[in-house]
């Protein structure tokens, strides 16, 4: 059964690669959502085939394709995936650097950056949700970058790379966490660190309200309320040392940014009194009154100046 499978995938990239015949009125190429459904039963854990087994299978049928001889199948397989797109921009092509265990591991791995610091093995306190972060002073902004993955605070400023959230990247994220919580001896824990991480941000409709309105997520799977149960689901029963990933430098210089009170009482100072235009004018007038009462009150004592007399 396994090696029909593996034969059904190398000759499924073959043709989409154009290096075999496609018949014509193929419903696997003519219907889009054939296609769709292909891949995401391809980045089910429970569907994948070792790598070396295919690449087996791969280089045993390659008299039976034409040309293509410089094609790897780990290209053809991230050309086929490439529209599991998490971020803006396609999967990213890293192969020389990059061996899957199989194709999950292939997908997840091309979107993992290189290693830049070691996570701080200490404890780190957990973040608040996106609503108490913009109270206290905490700007958010959508970056572009190589992967999704690369979330960094910098000077009050949280930079998200911009995100979008279908039923293909829901699917991932969920089969890439299961992969990383059954093999966490020596898989890397990449994919659990963002959805925990996330599901801290996103706890109400309206976090998922605001970062879909500062352009960091594109929501594709229903209402607010929908896309917040998905990452509350995601951390159930899910182990994650927060200060152990990747994302612990992050968290803990977000709580030390909130523990400076001045940030906090700035903050909630703009929100009360500059938040809406009416409130404004009424701080303005609540200003401008006692700086009145001052400029009449050193009018009236200053011919007293020195002791002499009105007059």
């Amino acid at each position: 059964m396994m090696v029909l499978d593996g034969l059904f995938i190398i000759e499924l990239l073959s043709k989409w690669a154009g290096l075999a015949r496609c018949a014509p009125g193929d419903p696997i190429f003519k219907t889009s959502w054939i296609r769709t459904s292909l891949r995401i039963n391809l980045l089910r854990l429970e569907n994948q085939i070792p790598f070396f087994l295919l690449q087996t299978l791969f280089d045993d049928t390659r008299v039976t394709r034409s040309g293509g001889d410089d094609q790897s199948l780990a290209k053809l397989m991230l050309d086929f995936m490439k529209y599991v797109k998490p971020g803006r921009d396609e999967i990213l092509k890293r192969i020389g650097n990059v061996e899957g265990k199989h194709l999950l591991d292939l997908c997840r791995l091309n979107f993992v950056p290189p290693p830049q610091q070691k996570p701080r093995n200490k404890d780190v306190q957990l973040i608040p949700n996106v609503e108490k972060l913009d109270a206290a002073g905490i700007k958010f902004k959508a970056t572009e970058c190589d992967t999704f993955l690369e979330i960094r605070f910098r000077n009050g400023v949280l930079e998200i790379p911009h995100i979008w959230m279908d039923d293909v990247t829901t699917l991932f994220f969920l089969n890439s966490v299961a992969y990383e919580q059954c093999y966490s001896s020596y898989c890397s824990n990449h994919m659990t660190a963002y959805t925990t991480f996330m599901a801290l941000l996103i706890k109400n409709p309206s976090d998922v309200g605001f970062l879909c309105d500062i352009e960091v997520m594109e929501n594709y799977i229903g209402t607010d309320k929908k896309m917040v149960q998905f990452f509350d689901d995601m951390g159930k029963n899910v182990i994650c040392n927060f200060s152990k990933n990747c994302l612990s430098k992050v968290a803990e210089d977000v709580n030390e940014y909130r523990r400076k009170s001045w940030h906090v009482q700035w903050a909630g100072f703009k929100h009360t009194y500059f938040n809406t235009p009416w409130a404004f004018i009424s701080a303005l007038a609540a200003l401008t009154l006692p700086l009145l009462t001052m400029i009449q009150a050193f009018f009236a004592i200053y011919p007293y100046a020195g002791g002499k007399p009105i007059g």
